[in-house]
């Protein structure tokens, strides 16, 4: 791969989607940035992720024929990124994975000069933001709250920390400027 990849990972409830959402409004049309799609063995739902959606068994043959660059289990799920989504569009431009943190270590391997990309909120900010979403039990959030607290960036690996807490902009503000990646011109209204 030539180019830059950007991995980013983070726990459920800090705004990952949301962030890279706001990223993709923002960057100018023309700019050299992709946004690699997942293949995930999940239906595709109104307003959610746009991804390749596969059954499980579709998605270990595809895995088995060596179909991903890229490819984890979490939650329950099977997700992989395609070698062709991993293709910059340009050879200076840059690729966007919206990775987990558990397979982190292994994307690093994978691509040892990857860019980190960390996205975390307060305790308080992730259990609010996974009890709005309605899907899990009281227990699965402190499940998943506990297992925020309890993660590190694994040693000789370094990240840039964008907090998503309060206003979206502010946080995709600062993760624009830590890529270094160009802003989208806005032009006064006529």
């Amino acid at each position: 791969m030539t180019g830059r990849l950007v991995y980013v990972a983070g726990p459920s409830g800090a705004g990952k989607d949301s962030l890279l959402g706001w990223l993709k409004e923002h960057l100018p049309h023309d700019a050299p940035v992709a946004f690699a799609r997942r293949t995930i063995t999940r239906a595709v739902a109104a307003g959610g992720e746009q991804h390749d959606s596969v059954d499980v068994p579709g998605f270990l043959q595809l895995r088995g024929a060596g179909a991903f660059g890229l490819d984890w289990e979490a939650n329950g799920l099977c997700y992989g990124v395609r070698h062709a989504e991993l293709v910059p569009p340009r050879d200076d431009g840059t690729v966007i994975v919206n990775g987990s943190r558990a397979y982190l270590p292994q994307a690093a391997r994978r691509f040892p000069h990857m860019t980190v990309v960390h996205v975390t909120a307060s305790v308080e900010t992730l259990r609010s933001r996974l009890m709005a979403r309605g899907r899990e039990s009281a227990e699965m959030v402190e499940a998943r709250v506990r297992r925020a607290l309890d993660f590190r960036i694994p040693p000789g690996l370094a990240a840039i920390e964008i907090h998503n807490e309060d206003v979206l902009a502010d946080a995709g503000a600062r993760l624009l400027q830590a890529l270094r990646l160009p802003r989208r011109e806005l032009r006064p209204a006529a």
